[in-house]
C-alpha cells in the first residue's frame, strides 16, 4: 500500500503527524510505501526570517493567543516525543523546502530530509527557506551539500513541486498533515497511532476484497 502524506515541514501538527505515523508503521508487518507531498502553509515570499511566535501573534490576534497556541502545541508534541523550540523557530517560505525533499527522494533519503527539516526548523532556528541551510541540511544527512545546493539554484523539480501543490488544491486539501491511502482514502490530521493502525488495516482488507 502506498501512503501519501501531504504536509508543510513547519506545521507542528504535520510533525506530530509524521512522528505518529513512524510508530505505527513501526508495529505493521504490511507492506507499506510512504510519499511525501508538498503542501505550503502560506506560500507568500517572506523577505526576512522574523521570529516565528511574532508572527503569529500579527496573525491569530495578538502575543497572548499566540502564546497559549504555541504552549498548547508543544505539549501535545511533548507527549509524542517532539520537542518544540518556538523561541528559536522563524518563519520561511518552505517551496524550496519542499524541492529539497524531491532531490533527496530521487537519492533515497526522503524520510531522514523531511525529519531534518522538521528538526531544524522546530530545535534548531534554523531558517528553513534558505538554499545555504536547506544545503547544509541535505550535506548533514549524508548527501552532497554542493549538488544539493546546484539543485537549489537551478530550475529543477520547480513544476513538479509546482504541479504537486496544484494537485493538493484540485484534492480540496486546505489543512494538514493529511494522509491517503492508497490514492483514494484520506486520513486528516495528526492522528493516534491506534487510530491510523486501524485505517491502514481496513484500507488493506478494502483493497484486497477489490482484487
Amino acid at each position: 500500500m502506498e501512503i501519501e502524506i501531504y504536509a508543510d515541514v513547519i506545521c507542528p501538527w504535520c510533525y506530530i503527524g509524521k512522528r505518529r505515523l513512524d510508530e505505527a508503521l513501526a508495529g505493521y508487518e504490511g507492506d507499506v510505501t510512504v510519499r511525501y507531498r508538498p503542501f505550503q502553509l502560506d506560500p507568500s515570499p517572506v523577505p526576512e526570517p522574523l521570529p516565528l511566535v511574532q508572527a503569529l501573534a500579527g496573525k491569530f490576534g495578538g502575543p497572548e493567543r499566540a502564546r497559549q497556541m504555541v504552549d498548547h502545541v508543544t505539549q501535545v508534541a511533548a507527549g509524542d516525543g517532539l520537542r518544540l523550540d518556538y523561541d528559536r523557530a522563524v518563519i520561511a517560505n518552505t517551496f524550496d523546502a519542499h524541492r529539497l525533499v524531491a532531490y533527496a527522494t530521487d537519492h533515497g533519503r526522503a524520510a531522514e530530509m523531511v525529519e531534518a527539516l522538521y528538526q531544524a526548523h522546530f530545535n534548531n532556528g534554523v531558517d528553513v527557506g534558505s538554499r545555504e541551510a536547506l544545503a547544509a541540511l541535505a550535506g548533514d544527512i549524508g548527501l552532497d551539500a554542493a549538488d544539493a545546493r546546484r539543485f537549489l539554484d537551478s530550475d529543477e523539480r520547480v513544476a513538479d513541486v509546482e504541479a504537486q501543490l496544484a494537485t493538493a488544491r484540485d484534492l480540496g486539501i486546505t489543512g494538514v498533515p493529511m494522509f491517503v491511502l492508497a490514492g483514494k482514502y484520506a486520513v486528516s490530521g495528526a492522528q493516534e497511532v491506534q487510530t491510523l493502525l486501524a485505517a491502514i488495516a481496513e484500507v488493506e482488507q478494502r483493497e484486497a476484497a477489490a482484487r
